[in-house]
């Protein structure tokens, strides 16, 4: 070696940011996705009236959002690749927010979907791209901690989304639901533009496959494609069009594309070399279960967030705010379990006994709840939501170790996004299927109740002549005051239905979480090894 190379300064790499720093820039556009995934649904009606549109129609902002997200978040691995992490997430973060801009200045009923449309295929890479930025972030002894972070944006956003969603369609108007995703928005793009950068693992890897040049899978998007559409705008209008009474043949046409979709999609994804969604993923038995019970545990979270409000304000005449407060305090109960939870997987504790637990509780909660009647406080509903919500927050983690601990490294990116994409779309069949079974036992319920107020029944009997007297001091007028006797007995009716109804979600749900603890029986030891860390990759 001569002087003149000694002489010669050795170029330093720069120094890596702190992983804390870019936990919080991707964390921040993760809970602003899922947040917009629940925060639009207690303003529906504002936005109807404000777009001069139907109430039934404002749910394609809703039905838009999701089958756009559905779409995005199987294909978002291999556009990652393609395009570089980095790269694609900014994009992501920066398309989102020009979309929310746009759903706010929306003018018109078609205006807002199509926003919705592109805010939800921005929104689908964010989930999987700030994840696996995360585990590359933090070394391997502290990646449950990052996985902790990342749950509880995961797990929070659609328990705060109603809350929130109320208080601002209260107080600000509706279209500053979407506005307030643009400071944020360019906050955290910002951020990661400073902080995040591609490692070189993965910038060795699309360089690799950049060379190989291999050709997109479109005919599988397309069907992916079909198969979302579908399924979302079966479950979102299904009940108003009458299912398969439907006279228009809607439902009939959704669902036979929505079969051969389905099918063609699996055919050519099973017998292809790199599918875009990995349905090979499927044969771990503890990943298959996993994706069951992610999809179920969100479809119960779902109804109970949108039923749950939906009673408070309909038979308890809550105004958005305060039934989003009433649901608040679970909130914080969740962050807590979810540290004590990553605490006992770090020391070995197997994570289906910690799963099981999560869903008995939740079953627990439901219960509670199908328990309750019109007489009770807000407190009485504040607890059995907390004990629902501590029990979603054991499984989260969890779930996580068990469904990744066994699948090869090298698909393990592209399981990240069919357990996203499963996730997603339990919240929405679990909000469509709240809706169904509220609307028909409500129906039963009333059925059922008048069997017993004929003219025989004395209580009923004496329940009209106390109301005619009554209304007699106020009218002087006896058939107009036996009119208004019914009224009441009716309205008491109705809302005895109405309850009953809501009650029965609650007990549906109750039943699926116990039937879904059972369901660990059938997975393998789910011990994290130590130091490895808590979530997928």
């Amino acid at each position: 070696m001569t002087a003149a190379a000694l002489r010669t300064p050795v170029a330093r790499r720069p120094a890596a940011p702190n992983p804390w720093l870019i936990a919080a820039a991707v964390v921040i556009p993760t809970f602003m996705e899922v947040l917009d995934t629940t925060i639009a649904n207690v303003a529906l009606r504002y936005i109807a009236g404000g777009l001069s549109a139907a109430n039934v129609d404002s749910e394609w902002v809703i039905t838009s959002y999701l089958a756009a997200n559905a779409i995005i978040l199987p294909i978002s691995g291999w556009l990652a690749l393609r395009l570089g992490r980095r790269n694609y997430f900014l994009g992501s973060i920066a398309v989102f927010t020009l979309a929310s801009a746009l759903c706010g200045m929306a003018s018109s009923l078609t205006f807002i979907i199509v926003a919705r449309v592109l805010q939800g295929v921005a929104g689908g890479g964010l989930q999987p791209s700030s994840q696996a930025i995360l585990l590359d972030a933090f070394p391997q002894e502290k990646q449950g901690q990052a996985m902790t972070v990342f749950g509880i944006a995961a797990l929070l956003a659609p328990v705060v989304g109603p809350t929130l969603g109320g208080y601002i369609t209260d107080n600000y108007g509706w279209r500053w639901i979407f506005y307030l995703n643009v400071p944020v928005g360019l906050f955290a793009f910002l951020m990661c533009r400073a902080l995040v950068e591609d490692p070189a693992y993965l910038q060795a890897e699309r360089a690799k496959n950049r060379d190989r040049r291999e050709p997109f899978d479109a005919l599988g998007l397309c069907l992916l494609s079909v198969t979302m559409v579908c399924w979302e705008i079966m479950l979102s209008k299904g009940q108003e069009w009458d299912w398969f009474g439907d006279p228009f043949f809607r439902v009939q046409t959704l669902a036979i594309l929505f079969v051969f979709g389905l099918g063609g999609l699996i055919y050519r994804e099973l017998h292809l070399r790199n599918p875009i969604i990995a349905l090979r993923t499927l044969a771990d038995r503890n990943f298959c279960m996993c994706c069951i019970i992610i999809f179920c545990a969100y479809g119960v979270l779902y109804a109970n967030t949108i039923s749950l409000p939906a009673l408070l304000q309909s038979l308890f005449g809550y105004d958005a705010t305060t039934s989003g407060l009433v649901l608040s305090p679970a909130g914080f109960f969740a962050i807590g379990m979810l540290v004590v939870v990553g605490t006992l997987l770090s020391r070995g504790f197997d994570a289906r006994y910690l799963m099981a637990g999560g869903l008995l509780i939740m079953g627990l909660g439901n219960y509670w709840m199908a328990h309750l009647n019109l007489e009770i406080s807000p407190f009485q509903v504040v607890w059995p939501r907390v004990v629902l919500i501590a029990g979603l927050s054991m499984l989260f983690a969890p779930l996580n170790v068990a469904a990744f601990l066994y699948l090869p490294k090298q698909m393990r990116g592209a399981a990240v996004g069919l357990l996203a994409l499963l996730r997603n779309e339990g919240g929405s069949v679990g909000t469509s299927v709240a809706q169904i079974i509220q609307e028909r036992r409500d129906q039963f319920h009333t059925l059922r109740l008048n069997e017993g107020l004929g003219n025989l029944n004395q209580a009923v009997n004496n329940l009209l002549a106390q109301g005619q007297a009554f209304f007699m001091k106020h009218t002087g007028d006896p058939p107009l005051s036996h009119l208004m006797s019914l009224g009441v007995l009716d309205q008491s009716l109705s809302q005895q239905a109405s309850s009953l109804a809501y009650f029965d979600v609650f007990a549906v749900s109750a039943v699926v979480s116990v039937l879904l603890a059972s369901l660990v029986f059938f997975m393998r030891r789910s011990v994290a090894e130590k130091g490895a860390h808590i979530g997928a990759e």
